[in-house]
């Protein structure tokens, strides 16, 4: 196996950085904390051709795969940046869209997404399902050449700077009564969709929103893929928002780290930097090791299924192990900077809030240690 980086991927890196930085910290914190999107910064990335690198070349995109887009997720986030709506516009919607969807489909969405001048956000969650996909009880009825939408999502972000949502509903039950899922295009001013704000304490960019479909109706074109079909689709894009959410974390530890070492070197009590002792650079040395391992297994992760094989056990590993080391990291960044870790002025705790997040989403570290145990060491299913 060999999935070592070419020249082609450092000189993405490099030009992703560049793209990125005037667009930092700074930004970054003062979008958080008014709950701003980062419009500036998307149009830029966008206009770059950044937004777009793993669509295909045919609908205006970069031809890219995973690894591309894992590198301007990772990217952005280490220049203080990160681009939470990335997993679900591009790892999900796009690659859905672009494996599934209908050559009209294609047209229609793909060109605005790889331009970074429109967004199709995922709606999977519902707050009596959790984890357990089969369990939603959101459904889409066929009434002619319409589908009518009942049900209610949980969860979900950017929905208020999307043009159309990738929603994920039940349209039917097997033979042992297991739940049948579809996927469809929405349009976000749907006609009795209602979008109600849902409050939250982590500083982001990005809205959360429930959603409720009050017999909503789309034409039958809004399908996506082959009816009843909608789970395996899903997982199609479910691995790709692992690899890209291990990524972002990937960054945002990345530039914890260059915070904290840069204070640790500056900052100087009895005659040395602080960083001189160990009992400050022994945490951030620990986080760079479990940084740059998170980075490796995201990397392999990403190989594996831009190739086509399966990617189930790396994108879950990778996306644990990267939470992980980006919590690490924020929390050694901030321990580092002693009260002003906290302060306004530095800016360290949204990044540790993003980072807790993606401990829990896109898939919490609970679903993955039982997925490892289960299939990786064959132990009995657990639930």
């Amino acid at each position: 196996m060999d999935f070592v980086e070419t020249d082609e991927h450092r000189d993405l890196r490099a030009a992703v950085a560049k793209a990125s930085a005037p667009f930092g910290g700074d930004y970054y914190v003062d979008h958080a904390r008014r709950g701003a999107e980062c419009t500036e910064l998307w149009h830029a990335l966008g206009d770059a051709g950044y937004i777009g690198v793993s669509v295909p070349e045919a609908h205006g995109g970069g031809g890219g795969g995973m690894v591309e887009l894992a590198l301007v997720c990772e990217e952005t986030a280490a220049q203080g940046a990160p681009i939470l709506l990335l997993l679900v516009t591009h790892a999900i919607s796009a690659e859905v869209i672009a494996t599934y969807g209908t050559e009209e489909q294609r047209k229609e969405w793909l060109p605005g997404l790889a331009a970074g001048r429109e967004k199709v956000v995922f709606a999977i969650t519902e707050p009596g399902a959790g984890s357990n996909t089969l369990q939603l009880s959101t459904n889409a009825r066929r009434e002619g050449d319409e589908w009518v939408i009942r049900g209610e999502k949980y969860y979900i972000s950017g929905v208020d700077d999307a043009e159309a949502l990738l929603l994920v509903a039940r349209t039917g039950t097997d033979a042992n009564g297991k739940a049948q899922l579809s996927l469809f295009l929405v349009p976000t001013d749907a006609e009795g969709l209602q979008k109600v704000p849902l409050p939250v304490d982590v500083l982001l960019p990005e809205k959360q929103f429930t959603l409720r479909f009050d017999d909503v109706r789309v034409p039958a074109s809004a399908l996506v893929g082959d009816e009843n079909q909608g789970f395996k689709q899903v997982f199609h894009g479910l691995n790709p928002e692992r690899i890209t959410g291990a990524a972002l974390c990937v960054g945002i530890a990345r530039y914890a780290l260059s915070r904290a070492t840069r204070y640790a070197n500056d900052r100087q009590v009895w005659d040395r930097p602080i960083g001189a002792h160990q009992g400050v650079s022994h945490p951030l040395a620990k986080a760079k090791i479990e940084t740059e391992l998170a980075a490796l297994m995201t990397q392999k992760a990403a190989w594996l299924h831009d190739r086509g094989l399966p990617a189930g056990e790396a994108s879950n590993m990778a996306k644990y192990a990267a939470a992980e080391a980006a919590i690490a990291a924020c929390d050694a960044a901030m321990q580092t900077h002693g009260g002003n870790g906290v302060s306004q002025e530095f800016g360290l705790l949204p990044y540790w809030g993003l980072a807790r997040l993606l401990r829990i989403a896109p898939v919490n570290r609970e679903m993955v240690l039982n997925f490892v145990a289960q299939h990786s060491l064959g132990l009995p299913r657990s639930y």
